[in-house]
């Protein structure tokens, strides 16, 4: 059926099927009351427009204009077909409801719900001085303006919501693709400086520790072997991996900047207070040490993300930031003290939440995440940071 209203020849077809039968129905009531010519154009003035709605397939300027100049002729001609003389046709009444449809639905709706407002004040004004049959009538042709506007409008609405909720589901979509790029290659550029630098340390220190010690037995000397081409196999699949993910995230601009650590969090607590106007404080119990650069690099990414996360959903509301150094780990923990707890759901379909928990697992830490006692969002994450042994 759809098929069929969208074809070009339909509407002129249908033009002329309603007004050949108008005419028909038009002769076979002929009482004489209204010359036969008048009566036949008042019909022909309610059918004829039918042939320029053009089936509705576009909301273009030009639908709307089309549909438009259909509706007001075929409404103007079967209100005068029925208020003055009372020869308003079957075929003339379907073809009014198609036109106040298609004006409901393709042009303005208040165009649409103006058109149909006469037969509504005139089924309400002329039902006490009419007959029954002539009431029944008035009030049905005025219910059915009315409904066939209503609808056009609702279809209207409906198609308008639909093609926004398409546009922000692809705006979420690139905007979601765009944000996963970018982590992957500042994950891609962590794994360069962190974890491959670590790996080909291990390949230089099992090379220099075979050549250079001492008295080193045959089987020692081939673990330390073993030990440098395992490394050596480790760092090419990391190189391979890091240009998968290159690929993937696509051409970015290379960052000579040194990975951020446990050093830099308090520039990130400044600039989060400069960037939200809100009380951001840093807290720091236990005495400060060096850590893994795994370690500082994750901590400084979560403290980075919960603080993003604090202004897109607590705007304005204070955040404490506490770092605690004990002898075997490091906790972590930022709240904000919003009015209400934001949901984590947004976190995880944003991937923000997913994607702090990584970076805690990447390096042997755990991490929670939800409401706070007090009111709030909460977020701690726990890092192995044993006090390191040094050599005398």
């Amino acid at each position: 059926m759809r098929g069929v209203l969208r074809h070009p020849r339909t509407p002129p077809a249908a033009a002329a099927l309603l007004s050949l039968a108008a005419a028909v129905e038009l002769l076979l009531r002929a009482n004489g009351d209204i010359p036969l010519p008048l009566a036949l154009s008042l019909a022909l003035g309610t059918t004829v427009p039918v042939a320029a709605l053009g089936g509705g397939a576009t909301l273009g300027r030009g639908s709307r204009s089309s549909t438009s100049g259909a509706a007001l002729p075929a409404s103007a001609a079967a209100m005068l077909a029925l208020a003055p003389f009372h020869v308003l046709t079957l075929a003339g009444l379907c073809a009014l409801l198609v036109a106040l449809h298609q004006a409901g639905r393709h042009g303005p709706r208040l165009l649409a719900v103006l058109l149909a407002l006469p037969f509504v004040v005139y089924a309400v004004t002329a039902a006490s001085a009419e007959g029954a049959g002539e009431r029944v009538m008035t009030v049905l042709v005025a219910v059915c303006a009315g409904v066939a506007a209503g609808t056009g409008i609702a279809r209207s609405a409906r198609d308008t919501a639909l093609v926004n909720s398409a546009a922000e589901r692809a705006i979420a979509e690139t905007l979601h693709e765009h944000a996963a790029r970018g982590e992957r290659a500042r994950i891609a550029r962590e794994l360069h400086d962190v974890v491959a630098h670590h790996i080909s340390m291990i390949a230089v220190q099992a090379e220099t520790a075979r050549l250079t010690t001492a008295g080193l037995p045959t089987a020692g000397a081939e673990r330390f072997l073993a030990i440098g081409d395992t490394a050596r196999t480790a760092l090419t699949e990391m190189r391979r991996l890091l240009g998968v993910l290159r690929e993937d995230a696509g051409p970015v601009t290379p960052d000579r900047r040194p990975q951020p650590g446990l050093e830099q969090i308090g520039e990130l607590v400044d600039e989060a207070r400069d960037a939200s106007a809100a009380a951001v404080r840093l807290i720091v119990e236990g005495p400060v040490r060096p850590l893994d650069p795994g370690v500082e690099l994750s901590a400084y990414r979560i403290v980075q993300e919960a603080l993003t996360n604090s202004r897109r959903h607590a705007p304005g509301a204070p955040v404490d930031v506490e770092l605690h150094y004990t002898q075997d780990a490091l906790r972590l923990r930022v709240r904000d003290n919003g009015p209400s707890p934001h949901s984590s759901d947004g976190l995880d379909a944003g991937h923000g939440l997913l994607g702090m928990r990584e970076r805690a697992t990447m390096v042997g830490g755990e991490l929670r995440a939800g409401p706070a006692r007090r009111g709030g969002f909460l977020i701690e994450a726990t890092f192995p940071a044993p006090v390191r042994e040094h050599a005398a």
